[in-house]
Order: structure tokens, then C-alpha cells, then sequence
């Protein structure tokens, strides 16, 4: 007697997924979990080299929305349709209001948000087709907590935020979600830690910043992702979730004093 096989609402097999920047670091993790979970993967990105096969690798520039919308209309021909989109790409800035001009404001916004929006613009007809449309977006920790050195970037995650929980497309059957994550160990934060003047010590200091004492993992902010890009999250939408080791919501003593 052969036994039932049990639904498991994490398997995303049959639908079809988008991430952008998803050539590299989080975006990479995120393509490649969803890709093991049982979903056709495309990736846009500027350079899609690193999204080998299972992914299907398209070129596309998130601040150009004629190509956002060629490469949108190339997965659709590809996959048949999207069921879900993660909005993933993004550039990082430092410092503070008075360190960034007005070109790198423009620059920042352009990618981190209006990229989001050109990319959901340019999706909405799709997932509306979708028996199961989910819409993930990459924000962070700098949304929700005054971190110094990030005035910029802090803004347009702010932004990313808000449009998270906008409630235009829910009765369209699109769910929207997000994960903030902490200082992640990604190839970016690399090059940041590199460019230090001590990176051991920076590298230090960011993983004392959060509370586990170390950096979030690409693989862990992935799983968070696939999660609210699942079944399993049919019901969670306009939802952050947190994947920061503790920053956001503990105050913990220095451990001298404990």
C-alpha cells in the first residue's frame, strides 16, 4: 500500500519566480533556495554571469524602466508567467545628510526604490494572473533603527518600507511582504570591510552591533524570503520580518556589566 504523499506549503514547485540583483550575495542565496524549493527561477540583473543554471540569467538595469520592461516581458516568455517577484536589487551609501550631494540622492532613490517600483509596475499584470501571487521585498535593519554613517541609505529602505505596506493589490489576490535584515556577510559588505582602515576591527564592531554577535548569513535572509514568497505565509502580507540577530528588538547590557 503506497502512502499519501503529504502537501509540504514551503515546496514551491510549478510557480514561477523573478529576483532581481539576483546574481550575487543575498539576491544569489535567495534565486538558488527558491530554485531547491521546486520554482522556475529567473534572475535580471546587471550582470547575470553569476546566475548559473537552474536560474535563467537576464540582463536588465533597474533604473532604465525600458529595460525592466524587456526584461520582465523575456521571463514571462520564458516561464510562462510570475507567481513571485523579489525585489531585491539595491546600492548601498555612507554617510551623513551633509556627506552626499544631490546626483548621489538621485542615484540611491532611482535604484533602491523607483527600481522597485519599475520592476512591480512591470510584474502587477502578471501576478495578477497567479493563483498565488507573492511580492518579497528587500529592505533592512536602517528602515526601522537610526544607524550612524547612513543617513541615504536609510532613506530609501524607509521608502522600501512603506511601499511594503501599501494595501492597493490585496484584494487582487498579491500579497506584499518584506525582510529587514541586519549587517549581512555578503561580497558588498566585503568590499566595504576592505576599504576600512582596520577591517578586523570594523568587522568586529558590526558583528558586536548585533545582539547574536555576528553578521546575518545570505542564507538566512534567503530562508526568510522563500518563506513570505511560499504558501506556507498564505495569510501574512503588509509584514516585515526581521532577520537581524536581535537588533531591532533587543537592548542588551554590555557584556562587562552582565
Amino acid at each position: 500500500m503506497t502512502q499519501t504523499a503529504m502537501y509540504d506549503p514551503n515546496r514551491l514547485d510549478g510557480l514561477r519566480a523573478l529576483v532581481t540583483g539576483g546574481a550575487s550575495g543575498i539576491g544569489l542565496a535567495t534565486a538558488r533556495l527558491l530554485a531547491a524549493r521546486g520554482a522556475d527561477v529567473a534572475v535580471l540583473d546587471l550582470d547575470p554571469s553569476g546566475a548559473r543554471a537552474p536560474l535563467l540569467g537576464i540582463k536588465a538595469d533597474v533604473s532604465d524602466d525600458a529595460s525592466v520592461r524587456e526584461g520582465v516581458a523575456a521571463v514571462v516568455d520564458r516561464l510562462g508567467g510570475i507567481d513571485i517577484l523579489v525585489n531585491n536589487a539595491g546600492i548601498g551609501a555612507a554617510g551623513t545628510v551633509e556627506d552626499n550631494d544631490d546626483a548621489q540622492w538621485h542615484r540611491v532613490l532611482d535604484v533602491n526604490v523607483l527600481g522597485m517600483v519599475r520592476t512591480t509596475r512591470a510584474a502587477l499584470p502578471h501576478l495578477r494572473r497567479s493563483a498565488h501571487a507573492a511580492i518579497v521585498n528587500t529592505c533592512s535593519i536602517a528602515a526601522t533603527a537610526g544607524l550612524p554613517q547612513r543617513a541615504l541609505y536609510s532613506a530609501s529602505k524607509g521608502a522600501v518600507l512603506s511601499l511594503t505596506l501599501a494595501a492597493d493589490h490585496v484584494r487582487e489576490g498579491v500579497r506584499v511582504n518584506c525582510v529587514n535584515p541586519g549587517t549581512a556577510d555578503t561580497p558588498w559588505v566585503g568590499r566595504l570591510l576592505d576599504a576600512a582602515d582596520d577591517p578586523e576591527a570594523e568587522r568586529a564592531a558590526l558583528n558586536a552591533r548585533q545582539p547574536m554577535g555576528r553578521l546575518v548569513s545570505a542564507g538566512e535572509v534567503a530562508a526568510a524570503i522563500a518563506y513570505l514568497a511560499s504558501p506556507a505565509a498564505a495569510s501574512v502580507t503588509g509584514t516585515a520580518l526581521a532577520v537581524d540577530g536581535g537588533m531591532q528588538g533587543l537592548r542588551l547590557r554590555p557584556a562587562e556589566v552582565q
